[in-house]
């Protein structure tokens, strides 16, 4: 079925839970305003349902292929990515100086999103590419982001990141691969790549003139495990004296993963230095590239977990498209047996709102951590904290949610969404990625509990439940209880739990803390479309935000026991008797 884009709900949550229009009220951000808001909500998504979605079937069919050290994309899919590259969509939130147009984060969230919802495969490959951006920016020296930031912002050329190696998985200080200083010659003050990374999304492909590979190595002597490790930028291909892409550098993709899901993304092998003549530069400082691929990783989360609300929007659109024409069965209650499309059945009632409910609350979470985001870059620190706060809530419930909607979305089919050709089974193979990748939602929930709770000594999250319950009380009593219960727990791992504890209930106070903050801000959105705002949802909102409170936020609640019970069971089983 065809892609219809979310505008008027997106909208709505950049209004009410980003707070654009205050953002906009910033000089750096004055551009932004309703006329423009609107026109790029609206032109991304009538260009993604037009020349992205269709190929979102053929993608997943197809896939990428290699052949002969060269990765390419069905028909199709190099003349969608130029057009979005010519209508300028990449450079939405770039920096001005290098030709960004300087918009907020938000706005380019909301291309993101659209981009995703239309064709998930290929939304990866700029999402690493703004990614990388960020990191060049912040780290990298003057000549470097001259030489690279032009092309990188257009989306001519490709950023990816490389970090994960074989024999590491996620614990990234066990990397090997190694960065050797040039003393002399035409690269003398580069250095010589050498080893192999695995799982490099869009690592190699047809549809860009250069991939810039942001790459993690060790230098000689560094110190042991994660203080060792440096960031290195290393192109496809070297540039020439006027800054065009000249010799092929001594890097190539091995093999591609065959996945699950994102067939048409090409995960790919990469080796780097087989001839020992692979160069790279030095980005920021020796040793501390962890610090500038961790900005690289914080953009990169969020944007996962906009594949969250990517994936739920549109097997939501799906689901309910194939509930209003599938006839099955009278409604249990009604006197005239006559069949009536399945979605008069109470339980695909509740399976469609649920569905509906979490793709609207990830949205509302996903456009709140922007707002933060944005605030935070204009010098706000409290807002700067509270974005950091969020988003592992983001990047780890927001994709859970995406797998359980993708999942209901396959249940309100019957048989007929084990079925490939209805479409439903893709969204759920598509999304299963997402709670994996740019960390798992284990590690997520991990550096939630420990760094992003001892934040002022708790008091970020702390501060963050409080508005919330206060700001509820009334409206939203359960709401309110289900914030002061985090704070609650949030205050006994800080004080009194063990490391073991923490993190034996990471997952569970994870999700309570984001149903927290997304019915807040859907309650938020009740209250603004009451008041006027957004009238095409008067009907809808109002309805979609009480069965959040009323099911996902007294669910949550419900967690607060398995939070606190401690790791003490989960070792009562030594690891020979755990398989049984």
């Amino acid at each position: 079925m065809p892609f219809t884009p979310a505008i008027q709900d997106q909208l709505l949550a950049m209004m009410v839970c980003a707070g654009i229009a205050e953002l906009s009220a910033h000089e750096r951000f004055s551009a932004a305003e309703p006329d423009l808001i609107e026109a790029i909500a609206g032109g991304i998504g009538e260009f993604a349902a037009g020349e992205w979605a269709p190929l979102n079937k053929v993608g997943d069919v197809e896939g990428a292929k290699l052949a002969d050290g060269e990765v390419s994309l069905p028909e199709g899919f190099r003349e969608a990515y130029a057009a979005y590259v010519e209508q300028g969509w990449n450079a939405i939130s770039g920096p001005p100086d290098h030709g960004g147009q300087g918009l907020p984060f938000t706005l380019a969230c909301n291309v993101m999103e659209n981009l995703g919802s239309a064709n998930l495969s290929l939304s990866l490959l700029p999402m690493l590419t703004v990614a990388a951006i960020e990191a060049l920016e912040k780290y990298g020296t003057e000549e470097q982001r001259k030489a690279w930031l032009g092309k990188l912002v257009s989306g001519e050329w490709a950023g990816t990141m490389n970090l994960t190696e074989p024999q590491a998985g996620s614990d990234v200080g066990a990397l090997r691969t190694v960065a050797t200083p040039i003393a002399d010659g035409p690269h003398a003050g580069k250095y010589r790549i050498a080893g192999q990374k695995i799982y490099i999304t869009w690592g190699e492909h047809d549809l860009v003139e250069n991939i810039v590979h942001l790459v993690l190595a060790r230098l000689p002597g560094a110190p042991a495990g994660s203080r060792g490790i440096s960031l290195f930028l290393v192109p496809k291909f070297q540039l020439d004296a006027n800054g065009k892409p000249g010799e092929r550098n001594d890097l190539r993709c091995v093999s591609l993963e065959h996945k699950l899901g994102i067939h048409a993304s090409p995960t790919c092998v990469m080796s780097f230095g087989d001839e020992g003549k692979c160069i790279g530069e030095l980005i920021g400082r020796e040793n501390e590239g962890l610090r500038a691929m961790f900005t690289m990783m914080n953009q990169a989360r969020i944007n996962v977990g906009s594949q969250g609300v990517q994936i739920a929007e549109r097997a939501t659109q799906l689901a309910a498209a194939y509930a209003k024409e599938r006839i099955q069965s009278p409604r249990a209650s009604a006197d005239d047996h006559t069949p009536v499309p399945i979605v008069e059945h109470p339980d695909v009632r509740r399976m469609l709102l649920r569905m509906r409910a979490l793709t609207e609350g990830t949205r509302a979470l996903l456009y709140y951590t922007a707002g933060q985001v944005d605030r935070g870059s204009l010098g706000d620190e409290g807002a700067q904290a509270r974005a950091d706060l969020l988003v592992p809530l983001l990047k780890a419930w927001g994709t859970d949610a995406g797998v359980e909607v993708a999942n209901l979305g396959i249940q309100v089919h019957g048989g007929m969404g084990f079925i490939e050709e209805t479409g439903a089974a893709q969204y759920l193979r598509d999304a299963r990625i997402a709670p994996i990748y740019e960390g798992t939602n284990g590690i997520q929930a991990a550096d939630f509990v420990t760094r992003k709770l001892d934040m002022d000594d708790g008091g970020v999250l702390a501060a963050l439940m409080r508005e919330i319950e206060q700001d509820t009380a009334e409206e939203a009593p359960a709401l309110a209880e289900l914030a002061d219960e985090c704070a609650a727990v949030g205050a006994w791992m800080f004080e009194e739990a063990s490391l073991d504890d923490r993190l034996a209930g990471s997952v569970s106070f994870c999700e309570m803390c984001a149903v927290a903050v997304a019915g807040w801000q859907l309650l938020r959105q009740a209250r603004a479309v009451k008041e006027g705002e957004a009238p095409a949802l008067a009907d809808i909102k109002p309805v979609t935000a009480q069965f959040f409170l009323s099911h996902i936020v007294t669910e949550a609640a419900g967690l607060k026991d398995s939070v606190r019970a401690g790791a003490g069971l989960l070792y009562a089983l030594d690891a020979e008797q755990l398989p049984g």
